[in-house]
């Protein structure tokens, strides 16, 4: 068996990992790389390996870091299936179209620009038509069902807790009566948050790649701070009448956030003030999660069942049309605009920021990782001047970090995922963190458990396994 990893190596998004045993080439997830817009264009063009040879994909989430160059495989003429929970090919599907459109409007906006500057105009990765094929290829298959994908190979899928549907997937390959296992984490989710089951403890396996987001630290554990800290946001947007931008992804961040404002409402530790969810994807991944039920903690399970609907109250907005979305722009505080991308590198966020981040009363809060050379990293490293749809742009606005927000396990989830393998896998590869963060997950765990092989790898780089 071989290993090769084409994305989300010693970086964070792009992620896409391959398996190579005789008579059947895997691919586990197909990410999209989210950064500087020439390297973007590069790695999300030049896959790394060939579509056509690949007998099928696996896909452990929707999250565009993972799904994104899925269509692009069709465009190369990939014909296999790509297997995934139900609930993350209903998100997928919606998340793909949406990303094809936000492409095709962003292009249009920037070769606007770019004409008038005499350069070269931008082209999307791919289209709505695109998409629409790869999404046929679709398989929805059930946690812990072992799919048989060729004579001498299964996998199977088991709750990550990281986003509706979410999975760490398990391959088992056998042959001359020998089995290997190797166990992709996906990314992990973190216990204890609403709406999702935790994760499930890791199965057996003779091989994990795991990812390394958070792997140098640890989450703000206090749930009383984080409540007190929105409490203290709330009360200067309406002290000031000013705007909270909230980059975040549309799902999984959105769907939690509303959750934990109806919760300081309900606790009367804040009077509402109008909260905007301006994203077509959030709105129809709001849906997808009413339909998914069976995803949920007893919690959130009871409320759904007894109370109603878990995402809708009278303060909260969802948008839909453009003009709608623009409206907002000229609209005064207080208020919360929720919208996305999470690591703001598309979507309607950046026309909210274009008209919000030179005013010093209003604050932008990010509730997600922000991976290296987006907007969003560059927010939070507090530069004064931002690339805006290319044009640099003043930073008034104020910044804050929720880390504990984050759906990403932490340094103590992530070993504690390793510990609980028994026994342990004869080799980790430590995927899906910058560099730093992989590092040092790779340090920590060799120190604990001396007898296991730790590899970081780059892009490119194979191992036989």
């Amino acid at each position: 068996m071989k290993l090769s990893f084409h994305g989300a190596a010693r970086s964070v998004t792009g992620s896409r990992h391959l398996i190579e045993m005789a008579g059947c080439r895997l691919l586990l997830d197909c990410g999209m790389f989210q950064g500087r817009r020439e390297e973007a264009d590069r790695q999300n063009r030049e896959l790394g390996f060939d579509p056509k040879s690949l007998s099928a994909v696996l896909l452990s989430h929707a999250h565009i870091d993972h799904s994104g160059a899925l269509p692009v495989l069709d465009q190369c003429r990939f014909s296999g299936k790509v297997y995934q929970t139900r609930a993350t090919a209903d998100l997928a599907a919606i998340m793909l179209q949406d990303a094809a459109r936000i492409q095709e409007s962003d292009c249009r906006y920037v070769n606007k620009k770019e004409r008038r500057r005499g350069k070269k105009c931008v082209t999307p990765f791919f289209d709505s038509d695109d998409v629409e094929a790869i999404t046929r290829r679709f398989v929805g298959v059930r946690y812990h069902d072992a799919i048989k994908l060729a004579p001498r190979v299964t996998a199977s899928f088991h709750d990550a807790g990281h986003i509706l549907g979410s999975a760490a997937m398990r391959v088992k390959y056998t042959v001359r009566g020998n089995t290997t296992t190797v166990l992709f984490s996906g990314d992990l989710g973190r216990s204890q948050m609403p709406i999702l089951r935790d994760p499930e403890l890791p199965p057996p396996c003779d091989v994990l790649i795991l990812e390394s987001t958070y792997g140098d630290r640890l989450h703000e554990q206090h749930h009383e701070e984080m409540k007190r800290k929105a409490q203290e946001l709330i009360a200067h947007a309406r002290a000031h009448k000013s705007k909270i931008i909230v980059p975040a992804f549309a799902v999984g961040r959105t769907q939690e956030l509303i959750m934990r404002i109806k919760e300081l409402v309900g606790e009367q530790r804040i009077d509402p003030i109008p909260i905007y969810i301006d994203s077509p994807l959030a709105s129809r991944a709001t849906e997808v999660f009413r339909r998914h039920p069976e995803c949920y903690d007893e919690e959130t399970y009871r409320t759904f069942t007894s109370e109603g609907d878990p995402f809708a109250s009278r303060f909260i907005h969802f948008i839909s049309s453009p003009d709608d979305s623009k409206r907002l722009n000229s609209m005064k505080g207080p208020c919360i605009i929720i919208s996305s991308s999470g690591m703001c590198e598309g979507g309607r966020v950046l026309h909210h920021l274009k008209h919000a981040i030179q005013d010093e009363a209003n604050v932008i809060v990010f509730v997600g990782f922000q991976a290296e050379h987006t907007l969003g990293r560059k927010l939070v490293e507090g530069w004064d001047v931002v690339p805006i749809f290319g044009v640099p742009t003043q930073r008034r606005a104020q910044v804050v970090k929720f880390n504990g927000l984050s759906a990403h396990a932490d340094r103590n989830d992530l070993l504690a995922y390793v510990r609980a393998i028994n026994p342990l896998p004869a080799k980790i590869f430590i995927v899906h963190g910058e560099e730093k963060q992989a590092l040092s997950l790779g340090a920590a765990i060799q120190a604990e458990h001396s007898g296991v092989e730790v590899q970081i790898p780059r892009r490119g780089s194979a191992y036989d396994v």
